[in-house]
Order: C-alpha cells, then structure tokens, then sequence
C-alpha cells in the first residue's frame, strides 16, 4: 500500500459515492489508475462496502441503548446460540464479545423505551443463553464515525525523504 492508496482510502471515507473521475482529481492520479486500485482494494478486503447511512432520528429510531450481556453458562453451543439470538434482531446494531465482567456488549437502536423493554424482558431474558443483561441508555451521541484512522499507514516523513536522497545520489551517479 503506498500514499495513493492511503488519499484513495481517505477520499472514499469521507464521500463513498465519489466517481473515479472525481477520485482521480482528489488522488492525483488518472481514473482508470484509480479504477484499477480501487477494484484491488475491494478485492483484497480493504475496501469491505458501499452503503447508504441512515439518520436513525428522521426514521423514527430515537433510543440508542448499549445492553451489557452475562451468558447463563460459558460453553461453544451457548455462545451459538446467543450469536443466532442477536443475527435475529434488526435492532441490533453491533455486538462485541468482552473481556471482563459482561460477556458481550450489544447495541441496540430502537423506537422508544416500550420497544427497549420488548427486547430486554420479552427476548433477551427468557432466551436460554442469557443470565443477566444491564443496559444504559445513550443521552446524548457525542461522536459517530465510521473512518478509520490512516496515518499509520503513510510513509513517514523520513522514510519519504531518505527514499528521495537515495534517488537523487543514483541519478548523480551515473
């Protein structure tokens, strides 16, 4: 991966829906370079979707809830059977499996408390994998991003320079 890659990536974070016309202008290379990168991106895994970001708020899904989850019992089949739980429900968000005192930490994104309460006590505790939940209802978001960070992937400054001097002495060489 070199730093057209690492301007590719960023571009197409921050507008997804970029032509490679337009792409090419941000990167500084031609659209059919930037195609060609591009389709190897996607087709390493780098580049892993396109989709469309939904306002939960304009949809009428205003209660952002992160539910703490302890398993009934800690076994390969348990831990199946609440991964089928969670894929069964839209208004799972994410789900991460913990370290520590929960065993996994489940966003949910819902309508309103009534809903929160369907799911915690009409789905989660009487489902035979789950033990305990706790949840905390978010007040307030105070960031949302889905970019990740790039800067570790672009070539530090010395290294670009050295690369340079290099170059420079083989030309001077000859």
């Amino acid at each position: 991966m070199d730093d057209f890659d690492v301007k590719l990536l960023a571009a197409l974070q921050s507008d997804g829906r970029l032509t490679n016309y337009d792409l090419a202008e941000r990167v500084g290379l031609s659209a059919s370079q930037c195609s060609r990168r591009r389709s190897a991106l996607e087709d390493a895994g780098i580049i892993a979707s396109y989709h469309a970001q939904l306002a939960p708020d304009a949809i009428g899904l205003g209660v952002t809830v992160f539910v703490q989850v302890r398993l009934a019992t800690h076994s390969p089949e348990n831990s199946k059977r609440f991964v089928r739980l969670i894929d069964s429900l839209d208004e799972v968000q994410e789900a991460y499996a913990l370290t520590g005192d929960a065993d996994y930490m489940v966003k949910l994104t819902v309508t309103d408390l009534k809903a929160l309460s369907h799911i915690l006590n009409d789905v989660f505790l009487p489902h035979e994998s789950v033990a305990h939940v706790h949840s905390s209802i978010v007040l307030d978001r105070l960031k949302q991003s889905s970019r990740l960070p790039l800067a570790h992937l672009a070539k530090a400054p010395e290294a670009v320079a050295a690369k340079k001097k290099r170059a420079v002495r083989s030309r001077t060489a000859r």
